[in-house]
């Protein structure tokens, strides 16, 4: 450092620059490694779970656990308390390119980043596909009572889960309700990914799943708010809880009603451009624009990229957009899946660990409420002669990333002990990893719907 004097300013500049441009390298470096991982554990996940009957998800979700926190190490993430010399990777970046303990922090908290974004955007593909799927008329048909099927799946199990934990656990009240909220959440990537793999997404049963999965979302997102609120302050913020329902409930149905007239545009547009993309890039950008307004007004992105794929199903392109936004799904939505199943710690299922023991008692009464919980919606349906009661209720299982969320929230407010905070992370584990095959095996009781369903599904 003491010749930078000596040198133009320019060239001082560029040295002093030179170590951010090597980290910039090494994290894009740590990105491409991740990436390899990510490409080959779905793979090959998914064409095992093929071989042996199972939905390619479930493969895609073990493939994640193998190579994640829970065996292998080697896609780690930062926000689960993991430090940069837990990841075999950043090792291997450090053998090779000599990195400070300093480096190597900054790049495994970066590398973290920018892989969570890639699954984020993974799943807003994943909603924006399922939207183009699903067909907004028989939505339309089915919409009470999907309503009425996600409002039984969050009642049934907050109540059950919360006043349980109280009376037979003596938890007290506000852990209870926050453990309770966990209960609710349903994941609506992966019975959507299920339900069309199986080619059961447009039967009136996967449409009643999907809709109630969305409205349970929002419902999701609610409670959040409610027992946010309550570890922060001990009180509800009920101005924000009626600011949640009535933006949700404009977005949705607002965004639904002007698609009518969006349509005819987006058709005009993507038949006047000239160039490569002139369908999907149009189709994508108007999906990222309804993903970044559902953010800004505090819902989730997914919703958003859903309500985008509504409205362009009902345009003439549908066929061609869905073919054309397959290869891209193909890219973007494994990093998903395989990042929730690398997430998923199953340490936490280790009985010869003391502290475990205690969460795992917990775990067995919150993982018997969050299925009963859910079953029981299939049968609140009424109306629908020969509809499959059991399937509905299956679909609506499985917590996936949506459970992680509550159980980062709650750990990090130090509302959860230990043994409550592995009982959530328990349940949120096995029932994700329980729905994929019990739904297949539930639509095996229906007639087929599908005389050969899709090989290569849209949401694959």
């Amino acid at each position: 450092m003491m010749l930078l004097p000596h040198l133009p300013w320019p060239s001082a500049l560029l040295l002093e620059a030179a170590p951010a441009e090597a980290d910039s390298s090494l994290i894009l470096a740590g990105v491409l490694l991740s990436l390899v991982v990510i490409y080959f554990a779905s793979k090959l996940g998914g064409e095992l779970s093929k071989l042996v009957n199972l939905p390619p998800v479930l493969g895609e979700l073990v493939g994640g656990v193998v190579v994640g926190v829970s065996f292998l190490h080697l896609l780690i993430f930062p926000e689960g308390g993991a430090t940069a010399s837990d990841s075999l990777l950043i090792t291997v970046l450090e053998t090779v390119a000599g990195l400070t303990p300093e480096a190597a922090a900054g790049v495994f908290q970066s590398q973290g980043e920018v892989v969570s974004v890639l699954a984020e955007l993974g799943v807003i593909v994943l909603l924006f596909e399922i939207g183009l799927e699903s067909d907004l008329r028989e939505l339309q048909k089915v919409g009470y009572q999907a309503a009425l099927v996600a409002i039984v799946g969050v009642v049934a199990p907050f109540a059950g889960g919360t006043l349980g934990l109280m009376f037979f656990f003596h938890v007290t009240a506000i852990p209870a309700i926050f453990a309770g909220a966990a209960l609710t959440a349903t994941s609506i990537g992966i019975t959507s990914k299920v339900l069309s793999e199986i080619g059961r997404l447009k039967s009136t049963e996967g449409q009643m799943i999907v809709g109630a999965a969305v409205i349970d979302d929002v419902l999701g997102i609610i409670v959040l708010a409610v027992v946010a609120s309550l570890a922060k302050t001990g009180e509800v913020d009920l101005v924000n809880v009626a600011w949640l329902i009535v933006s949700a409930t404009v977005f949705l149905l607002g965004a639904i009603f002007l698609g009518k007239f969006f349509n005819r545009s987006f058709e005009a547009v993507a038949q006047s451009l000239q160039t490569r993309g002139n369908l999907v890039i149009p189709a994508l950008t108007f999906a990222l624009i309804m993903a970044f307004l559902a953010n800004v007004i505090h819902l989730e992105a997914i919703l958003g990229a859903f309500a985008a794929g509504l409205v362009l199903d009902e345009t003439d392109l549908r066929k061609e957009l869905d073919r054309q936004i397959m290869p891209i799904a193909d890219i973007l939505v494994p990093i998903f899946f395989v990042s929730v199943g690398a997430k998923a710690d199953l340490g936490v299922l280790n009985p010869f660990v003391a502290e475990n023991r205690a969460g795992l008692v917990i775990a067995v009464f919150l993982l018997a409420i969050a299925i009963v919980g859910k079953l029981v919606t299939g049968w609140v349906v009424f109306g629908t002669p020969g509809i499959n009661r059991f399937a509905i209720g299956v679909g609506m299982i499985p917590r996936g990333e949506v459970g992680l969320v509550f159980a980062g929230i709650g750990s990090a407010s130090g509302v959860l002990d230990k043994p409550l905070e592995a009982a959530i992370i328990i349940m949120v584990i096995l029932t994700t990893f329980l729905a994929p095959p019990f739904l297949r095996i539930a639509f095996q009781q229906s007639p087929p719907l599908d005389p050969t369903p899709d090989p290569n599904p849209a949401a694959s």
